[in-house]
């Protein structure tokens, strides 16, 4: 899986309320429509200026706080393409990987707001085109590289019916 996007960087501690804020988690189920919404407590023009494929760059404990999977299905529908942070709250790195929205655990003092970033999370490569820097990710094991591939854990049920993770 080769992504490729500009970087749009955060502090610690981005909890799942700044990604999409609870005001609007009850008012609609539409993800497109949250989308439009990710982010905008910590920036309110965010939506405005990301493009498809651009990336989150945060740092500690990106995705803390409650475990609804809102969060990274608003970021996918913002069609971002990947979150990379320093580290990622455990329930939603779960969600991520079961909603096929990749993440990328890494030094992300290495990268500036605007960065041009490529990734091969295949290689286990981030570049930074920006500095010309190859920035070392943490690898994603293969099971969960097969659920992203697939798009995620329902889709890889579809896919096979199965849990399985041998089949290409």
């Amino acid at each position: 899986m080769y992504l490729k996007g500009k970087a749009h960087k955060f502090g610690n501690d981005v909890n799942t309320d700044y990604i999409i804020s609870g005001r609007y988690k009850f008012k609609t189920l539409d993800m497109k429509e949250l989308a439009r919404h990710v982010m905008e407590d910590l920036d309110p023009e965010f939506y405005a200026r990301i493009k498809k494929g651009d990336f989150i760059v945060a740092g500690k404990n990106f995705g803390c706080g409650s475990s609804r999977e809102q969060a990274p299905l608003a970021i996918i529908n913002a069609d971002i393409s990947a979150v990379i942070a320093k580290s990622f709250a455990r329930i939603f790195y779960r969600n991520c990987i079961n909603t096929g929205l990749p993440l990328v655990e890494c030094d992300t003092d290495l990268i500036e707001p605007g960065d041009e970033l490529e990734i091969d999370l295949n290689q286990g490569i981030l570049k930074n085109m920006t500095r010309g820097i190859d920035i070392p990710i943490t690898p994603l094991p293969p099971v969960m590289l097969k659920i992203l591939d697939d798009g995620g854990l329902v889709e890889h049920f579809k896919k096979y019916g199965t849990f399985n993770l041998t089949e290409k």
